[in-house]
């Protein structure tokens, strides 16, 4: 027995339940990102947004795992699949965190959200006007000296290692 399949006894992670804690996990990161979006006022950059898509993918791969996948085979590769989605947002994170940081430089595109359609031609210029294009490069919120980006890093990474747990404790049986 591996060190990681003895880890996943011992605490009572099935498959089933690692595959149901990483949806959930991704389903709070994605309401945590639109709670910064809504309610607290945070316009997402074009970096911010494509972040959130291996999130989106995950929800609906945990989702179609825990109707689908009742073999042990079948569930391997959820997690594999979730393994991989998380190693792609942790990459996506650090290349956004690394943007806001100046060790790379982010994309020539990157101007935020769509603004609301204008409703006329004097609403148009208004809002021209009053528009903030939000840059790739500021971070527009920190905790403990990490971004928004970074934290998604930390939580990425986090469930990256939980489903590689997965995959490796469970073998391909």
């Amino acid at each position: 027995m591996t060190l990681s399949a003895s880890v996943t006894q011992r605490s009572g992670l099935t498959p089933r339940r690692l595959i149901a804690l990483i949806g959930l996990a991704c389903l709070a990161l994605i309401a945590g990102a639109w709670f910064f979006e809504i309610v607290v006022g945070l316009r997402p950059c074009k970096l911010c947004l494509e972040q959130r898509l291996p999130h989106y993918a995950a929800i609906g791969l945990a989702a179609a795992g825990l109707v689908l996948a009742r073999s042990p085979r079948l569930q391997w590769l959820v997690l594999l699949g979730l393994a991989g989605l998380m190693a792609w947002s942790t990459g996506l994170g650090v290349y956004h965190a690394g943007v806001e940081w100046g060790w790379f430089a982010g994309p020539n595109d990157c101007g935020g959200a769509a603004a609301p359609a204008a409703a006329g031609v004097q609403d148009f210029m208004k809002q021209l006007q009053t528009t903030r294009v939000v840059s790739c490069t500021e971070a527009a919120w920190r905790f403990l000296g990490l971004s928004l980006a970074g934290w998604n890093v930390l939580a990425s990474l986090a469930l990256f290692a939980g489903a590689l747990t997965g995959v490796l404790g469970r073998g391909r049986a």
